[in-house]
C-alpha cells in the first residue's frame, strides 16, 4: 500500500501538472477540482499567516496592511531527511531558494507580475514547494483573506470577489477546511466560521483553529470552544500561539517560537490539559494524517476521472489530428495509413459493416431481373416472327436438315436484347460505388482535418471507377455475345429429330417446307 508521503507527494505532483496545464479549478468538475487539498480560510488579521509559518518553522510569507495574500498560495511541504532546507517555485523550477527572505521576495513580486502594483486579486495559485526535516509532509492553500469594506486603490466588488474565490475551494466536496478564527474574537462572527458553515453544515470538513490565545482578556479563555461545546464539529479544534509582534520585529526563530508555544499550553491553568492536542505541530500532523485518509477514498474516483479525462484527449486528438512528422518518408508513410483506414470504411460498407452494398445485390436480384421480364421477347419469338425469319434466312436455297440461319438469327436477335439490361446493371453498380466513396471519405475520421487528400482520394477512386466501368461494359457484352456461339451442330441435329417425332395430322400437305414449317416445328424454334 502506498505510503503517507507517496500519496501526498503524488497528489502534488498532479497540482503542479494541473496549473502548468491551466487547470486552475472554477471550470466544472476538472482534475484540479478532484484533487484533496487543505485550504486555509480566515480574515485579515486572523493570523492565518502565522499559522502557516508556525507549521513550517520559517518566515516566509510577505506581511503588511490591507490584502497581503492576492493569489492562491499552493504550499507543498516535504519531509526531508538531511538537514538543509530550501523552497522551489513552480514558475522557477531550475532555482532553488536557501534565503526564505528571497522567498517571502519572490512570493510578492510573481503576485505583482500577474495582479500589478494594484491592490486585485488573481485565481491563478503560486505554487511553492518547501524541504525541509521539520516539516510534516502536507499540501495548504492559503487564499487571500476575507475582508468587510474596500479600502483605497481596490474595486468596490473585492469583498465580493475575495469571498467567491475563496467559495470555489472551499465548496469543493474533496476540500478540508482550516478555519481561522482568533480567539480575542466573537466567534459566532467568525467570517471563516461562518462560511465553512454554509458549505459544509455537518462540519465534516473543517478543522477549526483559534489564535491569538494569549490575547484574551484577562478572566477570560476559549476552553468551550476548544472542547467542542461552543460550537462543535466533526473533527477538534486546534488551539494556536503565534508570535507577538515584538518577536517578529527581532526576528525570533520559529523552532524557539513553537518551544515556547508548547510552554504556554503545558504552564497554562485553562489549556494544561489539552496541551497534548493544542500548537502548530499538532495541527500539522493532525491536518497531514486527514489529507492521507481522504486521499485514500478519493484514489478510485480520481483514477476514474484521469482515465475519462485521457479518453476524450485521444479522442479530440484524433478529431483534430496527431502531429504531423516534418521528412517526407514519414509523410507517405501517414498518406499510405490515411488510405488504408479509407479503404477499411469502404470495405465495409461492401461487405456489410456499414450500409451501402446491399444496393449491389439490389442491383442483380431486383433492378436486373425486372428489365429482363420487360424485354419484348414475346413479340420476338412469335410464330409469325420466327417463320419470316427463318424463311428469310434460306434465301434461294430452302435447308435440307434444319434452317440453322434461321436459329442463328432468332438467337441473335433474342440476345442483343440483353445487351441493354446488362449495360444498365454495370452503370448502376458504378453509381454505387461512387456513393460509396463519397459516404467512406466523409466517414473516415483521420481524414477530416486533410479536405485536400478527400478530393484527391475521391478524383482517384473516381476515376479508376471509370475505368472500371468502360472494361467491365466490355466484358459485360463480350459475355452477352458469347452466349450466341453456344449452340452447336448436335443442338441443330437434336431439334430436327423431335421435330419428326411429331408428324401434323394433316397428312394431305406436301413438300419439304410446308413439313418443316408447320405450327409446332416454328413454336419448337421460338420455345
Amino acid at each position: 500500500m502506498a505510503t503517507m508521503e507517496s500519496l501526498i507527494g503524488l497528489i502534488n505532483k498532479i497540482q503542479r501538472a494541473c496549473t502548468v496545464l491551466g487547470d486552475h479549478g472554477g471550470q466544472g468538475m476538472s482534475l484540479w477540482e478532484a484533487l484533496p487539498s487543505v485550504a486555509v480560510v480566515g480574515g485579515q488579521s486572523s493570523g492565518k499567516s502565522s499559522v502557516l509559518e508556525s507549521v513550517v518553522g520559517r518566515d516566509f510569507l510577505p506581511r503588511g496592511s490591507g490584502i497581503v495574500t492576492r493569489r492562491p498560495l499552493v504550499l507543498q511541504l516535504h519531509k526531508t531527511e538531511s538537514g538543509s532546507e530550501y523552497a522551489e517555485f513552480l514558475h522557477a523550477p531550475k532555482k532553488r531558494f536557501s534565503d526564505f527572505a528571497s522567498v517571502r521576495k519572490e512570493i510578492a513580486d510573481e503576485t505583482d507580475r500577474i495582479t500589478g502594483k494594484t491592490k486585485q486579486i488573481s485565481n491563478i495559485p503560486i505554487h511553492l514547494s518547501i524541504y525541509s526535516p521539520n516539516v510534516v509532509n502536507l499540501t495548504l492553500i492559503d487564499l487571500p483573506g476575507l475582508t468587510k469594506v474596500a479600502v483605497e486603490g481596490q474595486s468596490d466588488s473585492i469583498v465580493e470577489d475575495i469571498e467567491n474565490m475563496v467559495r470555489s475551494y472551499v465548496e469543493k466536496p474533496n476540500c478540508i477546511i482550516l478555519a481561522i478564527t482568533p480567539a480575542n474574537q466573537d466567534i459566532a462572527t467568525s467570517d471563516a466560521i461562518k462560511l465553512a458553515r454554509e458549505v459544509d453544515p455537518t462540519g465534516e470538513r473543517t478543522f477549526g483553529v483559534l489564535t491569538k490565545l494569549d490575547l484574551m482578556d484577562k478572566g477570560t479563555n476559549a476552553v468551550d470552544v476548544l472542547e467542542g461545546r461552543a460550537y462543535r464539529l466533526q473533527h477538534p479544534w486546534v488551539g494556536i500561539v503565534n508570535r507577538s509582534q515584538a518577536d517578529i520585529n527581532k526576528n525570533v526563530d520559529m523552532i524557539v517560537a513553537r518551544r515556547k508555544e508548547c510552554e504556554y499550553f503545558e504552564t497554562s491553568p485553562d489549556y494544561g490539559h489539552l496541551a497534548n492536542k493544542m500548537g502548530s505541530e499538532y495541527l500539522a500532523k493532525l491536518l497531514s494524517k486527514h489529507l492521507e485518509l481522504v486521499i485514500r477514498q478519493r484514489i478510485p474516483s480520481i483514477i476514474a476521472l484521469i482515465n475519462k479525462t485521457i479518453d476524450e484527449l485521444n479522442a479530440e486528438l484524433d478529431r483534430i489530428g496527431r502531429p504531423i512528422a516534418a521528412d517526407g518518408g514519414a509523410q507517405l508513410y501517414m498518406i499510405l495509413e490515411l488510405c488504408r483506414a479509407f479503404d477499411r470504411v469502404f470495405k465495409e460498407h461492401l461487405d456489410g459493416g456499414r450500409p451501402g452494398g446491399d444496393r449491389i445485390y439490389g442491383v442483380f436480384d431486383n433492378q436486373l431481373p425486372a428489365a429482363l421480364k420487360k424485354l419484348p421477347f414475346d413479340r420476338h419469338l412469335s410464330l409469325k416472327n420466327v417463320q419470316k425469319v427463318v424463311t428469310q434466312a434460306d434465301g434461294y436455297q430452302p435447308h435440307l436438315i434444319a434452317p440453322e440461319q434461321g436459329y442463328r438469327r432468332l438467337i441473335d436477335g433474342s440476345i442483343s436484347y440483353f445487351k441493354g439490361p446488362a449495360e444498365a446493371s454495370v452503370d448502376a453498380v458504378h453509381f454505387v460505388l461512387k456513393e460509396l466513396v463519397r459516404k467512406s471519405i466523409a466517414e473516415t475520421e483521420e481524414l477530416k482535418r486533410f479536405p485536400t487528400l478527400q478530393n484527391d482520394i475521391a478524383t482517384a477512386a473516381n476515376e479508376a471507377l471509370e475505368r472500371f466501368r468502360e472494361e467491365s461494359r466490355k466484358t459485360v457484352l463480350r459475355l452477352v455475345e458469347m452466349e450466341s456461339s453456344y449452340l452447336t451442330v448436335d443442338f441443330f441435329r437434336k431439334l430436327h429429330m423431335e421435330s419428326e417425332k411429331k408428324p401434323e395430322k394433316n397428312a394431305n400437305s406436301s413438300g419439304p417446307n410446308n413439313d418443316l414449317f408447320n405450327d409446332n416445328y416454328l413454336r419448337r424454334i421460338g420455345i
